[in-house]
Parts: structure tokens; C-alpha cells; sequence
């Protein structure tokens, strides 16, 4: 990517009017990918009003020119996916193959809606009255705000824009200020795809001020958010002044529950994977590890041994498992949160270690601690980042309303090879996904993902449960 990068795309133009801000390599503070420029106000409106504009056409298209451009974007991000997944590891830190495989199912993404563009079917009823037909339709919403966050920079806007356009909408979209490089590759994709002017637009700069923008107009008529419990508060108040429908992913305290029972190499794994891959940095990441008594200190032996043995390094080398923090501002926090924990009573036995890296950047070994309780603050809290609780449980019951006293319920999971623990658990644990014997985080593209309580807010994202969101219902009736 050239120093001097695209920022805002308006109505299919690049614009760049706005102050100008960098974006660091967290894996050495050193490498500046690229300057970039925040919209102006000015700017953000006329994205708003671009879309606006381009909806009247675009909600009218034929389905096989959204199929056709959905397609084509499609196969451009899986084409691309190595040299925009080594983009996103420089920028994010997320290891290469990592970046790589979220590429990938970006494209897979829009493969899958360009797929459901043939497949919006109506519906027929007889009416009570008689002489009477009814149909029942499906139309897009018009103008949709997509806020995405930094830790998945084009993977959830895929998700969430694809389906945006399949269904005949148009989009404003607002990523994070902290990976501006990867959203203006994935701008540029969109841009060369074939859309017509104004159906897909991206507008950089903090959530103070484009986001702010974006959420309190009257011209956007949905929002599609994934971020902060705290951001997801404002976006609502924001959106309710204007009756703007919502849908927002947010926070999470997955737990994985591990039995007596458990397979505690499968325990292992699916512990290691949840809590640290992505240096934990994922809304579905496994912070909270429920052990039951009898396997609490064999598991916590082969947990403390598996931890101290992951690689963490600088993003773009091949051999690394965990990559940086996003910045310095995360790195902080991780470790805020660490000494509150300690403070606490919890004991640290995996994290201390020394890191050989030759490059200045936000590195935190993976950390896992002993002796803490679900009421300690970093139970309690998301953290976002690789730190992974141990919390000793009594029995299953024990484990399970563990699992459940949080005011979060994204995702939960349990490692047991008892049936009937695991059918319980999965109609009893109070999250939107459940796992069986799988790392909590780790989720299908053509299935519905979402949670309860704090989690989320508003229709499920992905799959056909898409169309909840991206769709209004009519209903006609017809004289005869």
C-alpha cells in the first residue's frame, strides 16, 4: 500500500478533505502504514446524501446485476486474500494466517448473499374475506449506517454489507479510526466492483464525530453496529430520537464450563484457542474457564504448560501464534485490568515471561489466572485481550449458574463427554451460540449469530436471519 492512501469514498469519488491521522504497525511502533484523513462534516453529509440518492435506483435493481456485483466483490477479497490478510496483520497484528483466513471469508460472504439475491421469496395467504388475495413482500430499508470495529476490520463489514446491498439497500460506512488502511482496501474494492455511484460509501475518523454524525441523522433509516456496550448506549440514544431501527453486537464474558469428564486435551485445545487466538481480542474469546473440581488441577497444569508455550512475536513473521495488542491504548487496559485482578486475590501462574521480540510494540504474553471468583472486577468486565480466568466450580449446577451470572450472553461453551450435560447446557446456558467440545469463539456465515442480555440488541446478524434486519415486510391485499 502507497504512504499516501485513499480515505473517504463519496458518491464513487475519493475525498480527503478532513485532518489528517497515521496508522501504526503494533508490532513495530516504527512502521507507519499510511496517513490518512478524517471527513469533515461536510463530507460525512454528503455520504449520507449520496446514498440517499442512490437508493431510489439501487432498490430497484435487478436482481441479477446485485448477484453479478456481489459475486465480483466476492471473488476480488478471496483473490486478494494473502496480500490483504498481511495488510491487516501490519495494521491490527492479528498473525498472517489469521488475516488471510478472514479475508477469505469476507469473500465467502458476499458469495453466500449474492446467492440469497435469487432467493427472496414472497408469501400467499387466503384472506377471512372472501374475494380477497394477499401477498406478503419483502422490501429493503433504505440508507444503512455500518459501524465496525478494529479487531475484524473486513470481515464485519462484510457481513454486515453484504447483505445490506444483496437486499437492495444502500451504505454508510464508519470503521474504525485504528485500521483505517485495511477499511480503505476493502473501499477499494467495492469501489472497482461495478456499484453504481453512492450505493457503497466510507467515511474515516472517530466515532465522536463521524459516528456521531451518521447515528443522529434523520436520513439514515438503520443501524448496523458492532462495538462497546458503552458506544452501543449512545448509538440508541441516538437512533431512538429519530425512530431508526438498530442492530447492535456488543460486549461479552463467554465462559467455558470443563467437567470431571472432559477429554483434557480437547479441553486444552478448545481453551487455548478461545482465550488467546486473536490475542484475545475477539467479542467470542473465552475469558472465563469454569472447571469442576475433580479436573481443576490437572487442567490447570496442562492449561498454565500449553499457555507458556505459545508464541507470541511480531505479526508478519511466520512462526508467531499471538500477535500484539492493537495499540497502546488496549495495552493499558489489559494491564489495568491485570492489577485489579491481582489486587484482588487471583494468582498469576502463566504470563510473566520474558518476550523475545526485536521490534518495539504493544506485546503482552498470554496470561492465565488461578483463584479468582465470578464477582472479582475482571470477571465481571470485558477486557479484550489475551488474559484467561480460572474460576473453580463445585459441580456442573455450580458451573453452569457460574456461566450464567453475567449480564452478558454472546457465546458460552462446555467440554464434557456426557450427553446428557451437554444437551442440558445447551438449552440452559443463557447465550446466543452455544459450543459443544469447540473453542467459543468460531462461528458459520450461513447460520445466525447474536446473543442475549447485554450482548446484543436488535435482529440476529448472517444467514437468511439477514433479511430481519435488512428487510421491511409488506403486506398486500387484492381485490378479485
Amino acid at each position: 500500500m502507497k504512504k499516501e492512501s485513499h480515505s473517504n469514498l463519496i458518491n464513487g469519488k475519493w475525498s480527503q478533505k478532513g485532518p489528517s491521522f497515521l496508522s501504526i504497525n503494533p508490532s513495530d511502533t516504527t512502521d507507519t502504514i499510511g496517513s490518512f484523513h478524517e471527513a469533515t462534516e461536510e463530507e460525512c453529509l454528503q455520504a449520507i446524501n449520496s446514498a440517499k440518492t442512490a437508493f431510489k435506483s439501487w432498490s430497484q435493481s435487478e436482481l441479477e446485476e446485485r448477484k453479478k456485483v456481489l459475486d465480483k466483490i466476492g471473488n476480488e477479497l478471496i483473490e486478494k486474500s494473502e496480500e490483504l490478510g498481511e495488510l491487516i496483520a501490519r495494521e491490527e497484528g492479528k498473525p498472517i494466517p489469521e488475516g488471510i483466513g478472514e479475508v477469505y471469508r469476507s469473500g465467502q460472504f458476499f458469495q453466500y448473499f449474492a446467492a440469497e439475491v435469487l432467493r427472496q421469496m414472497g408469501e400467499t395467504a387466503a384472506s377471512v374475506r372472501p374475494n380477497i388475495n394477499i401477498e406478503v413482500t419483502r422490501e429493503p430499508v433504505g440508507v444503512i449506517g455500518v459501524i465496525t470495529p478494529w479487531n475484524f476490520p473486513i470481515a464485519v463489514a462484510a457481513w454486515k454489507i453484504a447483505p445490506a446491498i444483496a437486499f437492495g439497500n444502500t451504505v454508510v460506512l464508519k470503521p474504525s479510526e485504528i485500521v483505517p488502511a485495511s477499511a480503505a482496501a476493502f473501499s477499494e474494492i467495492m469501489h472497482e466492483s461495478g456499484l453504481p455511484e453512492g450505493v457503497y460509501n466510507c467515511i474515516q475518523g472517530r466515532g465522536d464525530i463521524a459516528g456521531q454524525i451518521v447515528t443522529a441523522s434523520k436520513d439514515i433509516d438503520a443501524i448496523s453496529f458492532t462495538g462497546s456496550v458503552k458506544t452501543g448506549n449512545i448509538i440508541a440514544q441516538n437512533a431512538i430520537k429519530n425512530m431508526t431501527r438498530i442492530q447492535m453486537e456488543m460486549g461479552s464474558k463467554n465462559a467455558l464450563v470443563i467437567l470431571d469428564d472432559a477429554d483434557i486435551d480437547v479441553a486444552i485445545q478448545c481453551a487455548i484457542n478461545g482465550a488467546y487466538f486473536g490475542t484475545g481480542q475477539k467479542c467470542t474469546a473465552s475469558s472465563r474457564l469454569i472447571v469442576e473440581k475433580g479436573i481443576h488441577d490437572k487442567f490447570v497444569s496442562k492449561m498454565s504448560e500449553a499457555t507458556k508455550a505459545l508464541a507470541v512475536g511480531n505479526a508478519l513473521h511466520k512462526n508467531t501464534q499471538i500477535g500484539p495488542v492493537v495499540d497502546a491504548r488496549q495495552f493499558n487496559q489489559n494491564n489495568s485490568y491485570l492489577e485489579a485482578a491481582l489486587s484482588d486475590g487471583a494468582k498469576l501462574i502463566a504470563g510473566d515471561e520474558k518476550i523475545n521480540v526485536d521490534t518495539e510494540g504493544f506485546y503482552m504474553r498470554p496470561t492465565l489466572l488461578i483463584e479468582t471468583s465470578n464477582n472479582m472486577k475482571i470477571n465481571r468486565e470485558e477486557v479484550f485481550g489475551p488474559i484467561a480466568c480460572v474460576i473453580k466450580a463445585e459441580d456442573y449446577q455450580d458451573a453452569l449458574s457460574i456461566s450464567n451470572d453475567t449480564e452478558f450472553g454472546l457465546t458460552s461453551g462446555i467440554v464434557t463427554n456426557s450427553l446428557k450435560f451437554a444437551n442440558h447446557f445447551k438449552r440452559h446456558s443463557n447465550s446466543g451460540c452455544v459450543m459443544v467440545n469447540l473453542p467459543t469463539a468460531g462461528t458459520d456465515y450461513h447460520v445466525p449469530f447474536g446473543g442475549r442480555k447485554a450482548s446484543s440488541y436488535g435482529p440476529r446478524e448472517q444467514g437468511q436471519y439477514a433479511k430481519e434486519f435488512f428487510t421491511v415486510v409488506k403486506t398486500t391485499y387484492i381485490s378479485s
